[in-house]
């Protein structure tokens, strides 16, 4: 007998509600459809808030040589050429036009003296690009996209927890997850699902990462069928906090480089000179993140295993004005005065630029009606991912997975439910509490946390990757017979319990890719295989399912970029 369940009933239904999930929401109700958007935390609580620095689009309100052509190269040279052209194509044509329609919907930002959005540096980027509001532009974002959403009328399901993707043969008909106040099962019936769930850093032990991030959209979207690309390609920001140990890992924005911030070791060097003597600090974060860790392995790093960020050069009104949130931030949590001493900073795992493969059209899966946007989809940002432009790639692929989510669920049938995969997933989620005997998850997210720390960090090598997989091999076995106590009620332990198996998923196809790619290129570092290899530029790693449950790699081959954008490239060179 299956445990009772509520139902609810969607054309669209959105699974995260940060950035990309809100425009997706938004998009999708302009164009009739019902909408359910379901997040983990609470509304606002999105992982989008913590982006400070700006989003990227080429306004050019402050440089205005600055065109589309020049973020699009700037993009594709950051990703190292591993991007999807056409996703990047679209991306830099549309940011604009995103940002003015945030800007009409009431978000406020940064002016020039002539009124115009205020527009700065970063890292990568040719051009003064990033339009911000101080270095709270997330916190904005989020803010002006969920009071539209929710005046528009998007239900919305807090603190609710997807585990499994429904189907209908091929076809994505749903999903099933809990409650996480009370335990009680749900059922979502849709015609399309969106993935929106942002990124996997829970799995490593430092991370800018808040606790929402284990993967979860990545895995259901595996598990139901869908191709992962590219995930050998983990960010680390070059500068998280280091000190205080209890906030170790806690983002330090690129903005505070973007504004002048200069990074010393100990010896007062200014050691950016060494690694990137053209762009210095504002070198592309997967540079910037080696050549701090470079640093401290030989010996000139900080007292706390780090570097020195020293923006104490710059008069304190305007540290103040525009890095509020960085100047709080180290005055409460490190009893740091940042205009008048330096932070300590370090690397910090902080983005994921692979995901769930989709079309650049439409962010559709090859499942049939599953679409996925922002962190949790791979393609734009290929190897490594420029600061500024996830914002604005939560706008613009945000807003192409509502359309065409919407579009799909007028052409699809209705949407029917399997009760025995509904049964499956209730005895899942049941069985921890039914064991006698076995260990607590929090003991083996704290392994996994270590083993993806050492074997598949910054620096990686076979050898490593080996041990790592074989690590994960073990996790895995031991993650299946965990043991929860009490009741279903507010259970922490239990909720872990299930982020674990996402957070596995995501773990083993990161260590799979990275082993395969035996070259280093943006945020992979090979230090067996230090240079770039002309064969793997031309080559993305796909990871699938296979009908025995087995994770499998492999090869393919990335599209090659059309004349027109052959020449755009050529010609900034």
């Amino acid at each position: 007998m299956t445990e009772k369940y509520e139902t609810h009933e969607h054309d669209v239904l959105i699974i995260g509600a940060g950035g990309a999930g809100l425009r997706a929401a938004i998009e999708a109700l302009a164009q009739g459809a019902s909408v359910g958007v379901v997040c983990k935390s609470l509304l606002g609580k999105a992982h989008t808030v913590m982006a400070e620095g700006g989003i990227a689009a080429a306004m050019s309100n402050v440089d205005r040589a600055d065109d589309w052509s020049t973020h699009f190269r700037d993009t594709m040279r950051g990703g190292k050429f591993l991007n999807n052209w056409r996703m990047a194509q679209i991306h830099a044509q549309e940011s604009p036009e995103r940002v003015r329609e945030l800007e009409q919907w009431g978000a406020l930002f940064d002016r020039t003296a002539d009124g115009d959005i205020l527009q700065r540096a970063f890292g990568g980027h040719t051009f003064k690009r990033l339009c911000h509001v101080g270095d709270r532009t997330g916190l904005e974002m989020i803010r002006t996209l969920q009071d539209r959403g929710v005046h528009q009328g998007i239900d919305v399901y807090m603190e609710c927890a997807i585990t499994r993707l429904l189907k209908d043969g091929d076809r994505v008909t749903g999903a099933f997850g809990y409650w996480r106040e009370n335990g009680r099962f749900v059922v979502f019936k849709a015609k399309s699902v969106v993935i929106a769930t942002g990124g996997i850093g829970k799995a490593w032990r430092i991370t800018s990462n808040s606790w929402e991030y284990t993967g979860d959209g990545m895995a259901l979207a595996y598990q139901a069928g869908a191709e992962l690309m590219d995930m050998e390609f983990v960010q680390f920001h070059p500068t998280g906090m280091v000190w205080p140990p209890g906030v170790q890992g806690i983002l330090v924005t690129e903005a505070v480089r973007g504004e002048g911030g200069v990074l010393r070791n100990k010896d007062g060097e200014r050691f950016m000179e060494r690694y990137d003597p053209e762009r210095l600090d504002l070198s592309t974060r997967d540079v910037v993140a080696r050549a701090i860790y470079t640093e401290v392995k030989e010996g000139r790093g900080t007292e706390h295993g780090g570097a020195y960020l020293d923006i104490s050069h710059k008069p304190a009104e305007y540290v103040k004005k525009k890095l509020p949130s960085m100047y709080h931030q180290f005055r409460e949590l490190a009893d740091v005065d940042i205009t008048k001493g330096p932070m300590e900073v370090g690397p910090t795992c902080h983005y994921m630029m692979g995901g769930i493969r989709v079309d650049a059209e439409t962010a559709q899966s090859n499942v049939p009606g599953l679409f996925a946007a922002g962190e949790a989809a791979a393609g734009l940002h290929g190897a490594n991912r420029l600061g500024g432009n996830s914002l604005s790639d939560l706008l613009v692929f945000g807003r192409r997975a509502g359309l065409a989510a919407a579009e799909h669920a007028k052409q699809a049938g209705a949407p029917a439910v399997d009760d025995t995969q509904v049964a499956e997933a209730t005895r899942e989620m049941l069985e921890p509490f039914e064991r006698s005997e076995g260990e607590s998850p929090y003991d083996v997210h704290r392994d996994l946390q270590d083993k993806m720390q050492n074997y598949v960090g910054i620096f990686r090598n076979e050898a490593d990757l080996k041990r790592g997989l074989d690590e994960i091999g073990k996790l895995k076995q031991r993650a299946a017979h965990v043991r929860v106590d009490g009741s279903r009620l507010f259970n922490p332990g239990w909720h872990l319990g299930r982020d674990l198996n996402s957070m596995l998923t995501v773990s083993e196809a990161v260590a799979l890719s990275a082993l395969e790619r035996k070259e280093s290129r943006g945020a992979q570092f090979r230090d067996d295989y230090p240079d770039k290899d002309p064969d793997w530029g031309k080559c993305n790693i796909v990871v699938k399912r296979g009908a025995d449950g087995a994770m499998s790699v492999e090869k393919r081959l990335v599209q090659a970029l059309p004349d027109e954008l052959k020449a755009v490239i050529e010609e900034m060179r």
